[in-house]
């Protein structure tokens, strides 16, 4: 479609918007007068993040879809190849990548938990030592704010440039909301018993800060005890089957036996009511600014950690959050000052190993760290320590002492470099490197992120102080975990299967268009920056060409 056109109001072009957060990115310069009275392109840019969706999922369901996703498909530029180009694939770095247009390594968050190695406490990707929570308690990932994210987003990019525009997120979890509103934009999550909460800074008020949800979540506590699954899809029904995994057998039936709010497709489709009333009661992209809304939708994820994405659970959860997606979609319909849209995921995702392994891969089962404990035995004999030094995380293994603090130079590289050559291609490991090594690596050029290799795919992910000493990835088909009840399968690894990601760019009316070859998720900022006639600081990405209704080519390189 072409874009309404409505005129800017002047913008003094020395009129800038700090953020309250010192970051890393070149500060965009602000737009002329005469630049923003020009304008003519959307004024509402929407970013949709489905947690966990892979493109394999995507084009497993693909003909399947009869609401939003159809819709994305029939009117949208669909990238089917898209990848986040990083080898760390979890949740917070997957999202860093998204709107900042960086790698992990330079957006700073390179794991969802890390460790101080100072103290040996764990650390969370977007950990705060000075903000509190609005509801008042200590609940979630604790104390949470930006100032860990070490890049602007193209949020901080735009309201720096004009700054009377909004931006808003919204989330299932505070990492999806956080990392999609940037420094200065508004994030809102879902917490337990309470609603959407976000962060507070030092002299910031609970009442203010959650205003503009406050209506909301006043019908919170009904839908979280609502019912959250509902069973009646035939075809889902029909996926049912029982599976023996570590501890027992797994039932894959829906309803499943945890029936929570926050693990239900409930989840996603409140974030979807939410992102609603966002757009609703804000007039988001009604005005003569351009505004911002994020929205992160986390029930895939939690889904697919606790059932898988094979069984009737995942069908469930895709076929309501299409249904969901196409309401919200019908509501951008609704906003005057024309619509742009980007999809995509943080990662990819496997199923239950167990179920991969009956399904023609031999090759999947649960990781054994059987050489771990040797090269321990090893390392203790060679530098006479009575203390094993290889400590296992969930992203590689850290060089600890006793207290879990990390060891003090020239012990701790000597351990390292001892370590890697018995562990690197060993047991169940692909690759083992040491971290302080991969980061002397230069970053190649990622524009065709599935020839990378798996080293330059885990520099991508390397981040000083964050990422674990050694870092490792398991063999294709190898997870951890495995728990009834809990974890029953796993992302994180540099295979396509948690790399590659749909991505979708859409405007509503548009023809639909398939485009195959790959992009990345670093392309994503640049591309919307230049939609909306913002300028960019140097980043990881490149601006893609989307030739929708009257938007401007990228510039020439």
């Amino acid at each position: 479609m072409l874009f309404k056109r409505l005129l800017l109001s002047a913008l003094s072009a020395t009129v800038a918007l700090a953020p309250m957060v010192a970051s890393a990115a070149p500060a965009a310069a602000s737009v002329s007068q005469s630049e923003a009275e020009a304008y003519g392109g959307p004024h509402l840019v929407v970013t949709v993040v489905v947690d966990q969706f892979s493109a394999n999922l995507f084009n497993q369901y693909r003909s399947r879809f009869t609401g939003g996703f159809k819709r994305l498909i029939d009117e949208g530029l669909v990238h089917a190849n898209g990848f986040q180009t990083h080898g760390v694939t979890e949740t917070c770095p997957g999202h860093s990548t998204v709107l900042t247009g960086m790698h992990p390594t330079h957006t700073g968050i390179g794991v969802n938990f890390s460790v101080n190695d100072a103290t040996g406490e764990g650390r969370y990707c977007l950990a705060s030592e000075v903000n509190t929570l609005a509801h008042g308690k200590v609940t979630d990932n604790g104390n949470v704010g930006t100032e860990l994210l070490k890049v602007d987003t193209l949020g901080d990019w735009l309201q720096v440039q004009r700054p009377e525009s909004r931006v808003y997120a919204v989330s299932g979890k505070d990492r999806g909301a956080m990392n999609l509103a940037g420094h200065n934009g508004r994030a809102f999550w879902f917490t337990e018993g309470f609603g959407l909460t976000t962060y507070l800074r030092p002299g910031e008020t609970a009442a203010e800060r959650l205003a503009p949800v406050a209506d909301f979540n006043t019908r919170f506590p009904a839908a979280e005890r609502g019912q959250n699954w509902k069973g009646n899809i035939p075809y889902c029904q029909s996926l049912a089957e029982d599976i023996e995994v570590v501890d027992g057998t797994f039932k894959s039936v829906v309803p499943p036996s945890n029936t929570g709010f926050s693990g239900s497709p409930s989840l996603d489709e409140e974030t979807l009511k939410a992102a609603t009333y966002l757009l609703q009661t804000q007039r988001l992209g009604q005005g003569e600014a351009v505004d911002m809304l994020g929205v992160s939708l986390s029930g895939t994820d939690k889904i697919g950690h606790t059932y898988g994405t094979q069984g009737p659970e995942m069908c469930e959860q895709l076929m309501r959050l299409d249904a969901a997606l196409g309401d919200f979609l019908s509501e951008l319909d609704k906003v005057d000052g024309g619509v742009v849209l980007a999809l995509t995921a943080d990662h990819g995702g496997a199923d239950v190993i167990e179920r991969t392994h009956a399904r023609g891969f031999p090759y999947a089962h649960r990781a054994s760290f059987e050489v771990v404990d040797q090269a321990n035995a090893a390392l203790r004999q060679q530098f006479n320590l009575d203390f094993d030094p290889l400590q296992r995380g969930s992203s590689g293994l850290r060089i600890v002492d006793t207290e879990k603090r990390v060891l003090p130079e020239p012990l701790r590289s000597q351990i390292a470099r001892a370590a890697v050559p018995m562990l690197d291609g060993k047991g169940d490991f692909a690759m083992v490197v040491f971290r302080d090594e991969l980061l002397q690596d230069p970053i190649v050029d990622t524009i065709q992120p599935e020839e990378l290799t798996v080293r330059e795919r885990m520099r991508l992910s390397a981040v000083a102080g964050v990422s674990a000493d050694l870092m490792t990835a398991l063999k294709p088909g190898v997870a951890t975990g495995g728990r009834l009840g809990g974890n029953m399968s796993a992302h994180g690894q540099p295979w396509n299967y948690d790399r590659k990601v749909p991505i979708i760019f859409w405007t509503p009316g548009a023809a639909g268009q398939e485009r195959f070859m790959p992009i990345r998720t670093i392309d994503i900022a640049p591309t919307l920056a230049n939609i909306i006639e913002v300028k960019a600081p140097a980043v990881d990405g490149r601006c893609i060409d989307l030739n929708l209704g009257e938007t401007q080519a990228c510039p020439v390189e």
